[in-house]
């Protein structure tokens, strides 16, 4: 199956997932009900701005269209956008809802980073819990068992 046709399939599983007929959904996006289903069906790709129309009007976010057209590449190391577009175990709203809040993290995390570092591409995100308390069973420091007679 080619980029075109995995595009249009989803949008028109989208679309049905929504409860939205191709006629209102041209009508949400702005484009012609022939237009639509020539996507639907692989035979015309769409351009960026009617891939954002056609995305805000079944409230999917930009970049997941954008991912599904191919138009935009992943650029975040475990592909969280591009694995979230492609779970079928959830629906457009789910998909929308954690596409914004991974996306507010994102820009969260820019804002608070400073202007001359780069990015980590760590996956690790354990907290330190360390403490001044030693763990339960752990020699004091300076105590020493063997040390005893």
């Amino acid at each position: 199956m080619s980029a075109l046709s995995d595009l249009g399939e989803f949008i028109r599983e989208q679309r049905r997932n929504a409860q939205i007929s191709l006629r209102q959904l041209s009508q949400l996006a702005g484009v012609s009900n022939p237009y639509l289903s020539q996507i639907e069906r692989g035979l015309r790709k769409p351009s960026a701005e009617v891939l954002q129309q056609i995305g805000n009007a079944l409230r999917i976010s930009t970049p997941v269209m954008y991912l599904r057209a191919g138009l935009l590449e992943v650029i975040d190391s475990n592909g969280v956008l591009a694995a979230i577009a492609a779970d079928d175990d959830l629906n457009h709203r789910q998909k929308q809802v954690l596409v914004e809040i991974y996306e507010t993290f994102r820009r969260e995390n820019t804002a608070a980073r400073p202007a001359n570092t780069e990015p980590s591409n760590s996956t690790d995100t354990s907290t330190d819990t360390s403490t001044d308390t030693p763990e339960p069973g752990a020699d004091s420091p300076g105590h020493h068992p063997a040390e005893e007679s």
